[in-house]
């Protein structure tokens, strides 16, 4: 079983989207994304379409068509993206209900959700610590102290 990707990918999306903003280009493609991603521009119209629903992003058709932010990326907070594209909680209890006849089966449930909301809450208070705006400010100092070309002066106080 893999981890669920889904925030990873809407965070990504919205980094490099911001990116490309702060490059001048405010409107980007599905296609130009996945890019980036290195995935399918389908999973990444999946993920622009559930962030449009979080009101993160919205879409242009016709000429310039693409996909923009609908505000900076500084006051987009990870909670935000998480509360966009995770549907239900963080962890899931069981499909079916357990054997109640059973010792375990009959408490696994409630003993469970009591560690499930503990790790919702410090979860749901990192996430809104954290903005879009950060992770690309630590992208862009990740990049700049492994000394790769490219675009590490980019930083909020440089943008124009």
């Amino acid at each position: 079983m893999s981890a669920n990707s889904r925030v990873a990918i809407a965070a990504h999306t919205l980094a490099w989207m911001e990116l490309n903003r702060r490059l001048g280009s405010e409107v980007v493609t599905s296609e130009q994304i996945a890019e980036s991603v290195n995935t399918n521009p389908v999973v990444i119209r999946r993920s622009l379409g559930e962030l449009r629903k979080g009101g993160l992003v919205e879409s242009r058709r016709g000429t310039g068509a693409g996909w923009s932010l609908t505000r900076d990326a500084e006051s987009i907070t990870l909670l935000d993206v998480y509360q966009a594209v995770q549907a239900g909680p963080l962890l899931g209890l069981h499909a079916s209900p357990p054997n109640q006849d059973c010792p375990v089966g009959f408490g696994i449930q409630p003993a469970l959700e009591r560690v499930y909301d503990g790790l919702e809450e410090v979860l749901r208070d990192r996430l809104a610590r954290t903005t879009v705006g950060d992770l690309l400010a630590d992208i862009l100092a990740q990049q700049s102290r492994a000394g790769a070309p490219g675009i590490a002066h980019l930083t909020p106080a440089t943008e124009s």
